[in-house]
């Protein structure tokens, strides 16, 4: 957000004014106090447990200028009265999305039921060369984060990443009418909140409101290799982008492709291939070098390759910026090493049947290569739950047990609401399995050097803690001694 006056600033959302009418206000807008500053604007958000009109006196001791309420509040600064200050967010959001876009701005918005936040990052990193580009920070894909993240627009940028998630029909849809795309990108449709909406097709509706919105000049970036986003082609006047990671899937007619091909991958499953991109009447290939883990990147990558080059950015600079680019959020395939050689795989920022599909994949390829180098190499998984999956939970999550042991884990140690399922599909498969609750999970076993450790769950587990204790064990190889049978 620019800088304004409170005047001004409630003139632009319809908002009543008390106190001073020409205080400055800007350029940061915040929900948390923690991350007020001076001149900032304080949202005052209502929650389930807290409210955060209660907090405004903090944003004014931490410099905010100016407070967005429903009401007045003990703060000594100037108060934007609303009727409500979710609405009033998405106001001033949406008029300053639509400023800068009027002076060039490229607004892009990316939706899929996995490898959202993965592919923005990406998309973030090989923007930025080309200009000053906003992206959010983790996964602020929502009714609040959406607008939270356009409010940070100002005269300077080039380009605006919005990631957009859905959980029923019409979401989607509203969040465009904040950010409009230039730029649509549809990555995949799978089983992420099937308990939510019922059925794949029913996902698919709600992602495709993303390209609707385009006008003809506008880009839809659609995976060719996944068919239910495919046909969204039909839902756009936009000029379509097709991405794909095989380069199996070839559509002449397009205006821009980009695919993958002579995809190998190390013993850390970090994969290269060479980029191949039809764009401006001409096709180009470019060796890439990925630097992080896991053969779904390389979908992820070529994604956010295709959007790039629908902003004009140059194949060689997206190869060059695919090649150095590195995972900014925390808890997302992320690789650490004990001093004695045990490795711990975080990947539990969430978790779906596709992500959860995704990891244990990679770490099928890690535990092969490192059994070849290291006969003892031992697997273990720390498993949990995956929310939001309605009827289909059980099966679900008995599958994903079963993956677990095909794909090499020795150990699967299972905790949340469904453990039993997943214990039930690991022991299918021949693995040793345990029902741990997270607080004696690194209690469960002995750890070794040898040990390779898969921690994945939805986010409400908060296994990420578990991880960062088994990293910080001093004992490296305190726990219970021998494994002995299924729990």
């Amino acid at each position: 957000m620019r800088i304004s006056t409170t005047q001004a600033l409630a003139a632009a959302i319809g908002a009543g004014l008390e106190g001073e009418p020409q205080t400055e206000v800007g350029p940061d807008v915040v929900i948390d106090t923690r991350k007020a500053g001076p001149g900032s604007l304080f949202v005052a958000m209502p929650g389930e447990r807290v409210d955060g009109h209660d907090f405004t006196p903090a944003a004014e001791r931490a410099g905010a200028s100016a407070v967005l309420a429903t009401r007045t509040t003990e703060a000594r600064i100037p108060h934007l009265i609303v009727a409500d200050t979710r609405q009033g967010l998405t106001d001033l959001a949406r008029r300053a999305v639509a400023r800068e876009r009027s002076r060039g701005m490229r607004a892009i918005a990316l939706t899929g039921s996995s490898g959202k936040t993965s592919t923005k990052d990406i998309l973030a990193q090989l923007l930025e060369p080309a200009g000053p580009t906003i992206s959010p920070v983790g996964s602020f894909n929502n009714e609040i984060g959406v607008p939270l993240t356009a409010c940070g627009v100002d005269a300077g940028t080039d380009f605006l990443i919005s990631e957009m998630g859905a959980r029923g029909k019409g979401h989607i849809s509203w969040l465009t009418s904040i950010v409009p795309p230039d730029v649509a990108m549809v990555l995949n449709v799978g089983t992420a909140h099937l308990g939510e909406f019922g059925s794949r097709e029913a996902i698919a509706e709600a992602k495709g409101e993303i390209v609707e919105g385009l006008g003809a000049g506008g880009w839809a970036v659609l995976n060719a290799e996944d068919h239910r986003v495919a046909a969204m082609a039909s839902r756009t006047r936009g000029q379509i982008a097709w991405f794909s990671a095989d380069g199996a899937h070839s559509h002449p007619g397009a205006g821009i492709e980009v695919s993958a091909r002579d995809i190998t991958a190390d013993s850390l499953q970090r994969h290269s291939f060479t980029l191949r991109v039809r764009a401006a009447g001409r096709t180009t290939e470019h060796p890439v070098a990925l630097r992080t883990m896991g053969a779904h990147q390389v979908a992820n990558a070529v994604a956010a390759a295709a959007a790039a080059t629908c902003c004009g950015v140059e194949p060689e600079s997206v190869a060059a910026s695919l090649s150095a680019a590195t995972s900014r959020s925390p808890w997302r395939m992320e690789l650490d090493e004990r001093d004695d050689g045990l490795v711990v795989v975080n990947d539990c920022y969430n978790a779906n049947p596709d992500s959860m599909a995704a990891a244990l994949t990679a770490l099928e390829g890690v535990l092969r290569a490192r059994r070849e180098a290291d006969p003892a190499t031992r697997g273990v998984a720390l498993l949990g739950d995956m929310l939001e999956l309605g009827d289909s939970s059980a099966g679900l999550h008995r599958q994903a047990g079963l993956q677990a042991a095909r794909a090499g884990f020795d150990l699967v140690l299972c905790v949340g609401a469904h453990a039993g399922d997943l214990a039930a599909g690991a022991g299918e498969g021949g693995a040793a399995t345990r029902i741990v609750e997270p607080g004696d999970a690194v209690a469960a076993t002995t750890w070794t050097g040898h040990d390779v450790v898969l921690v994945k769950a939805s986010r409400a587990l908060a296994l990420e803690t578990v991880a960062q204790e088994l990293l910080n064990d001093a004992g490296h190889g305190s726990g219970t001694v021998g494994e002995g049978g299924r729990a």
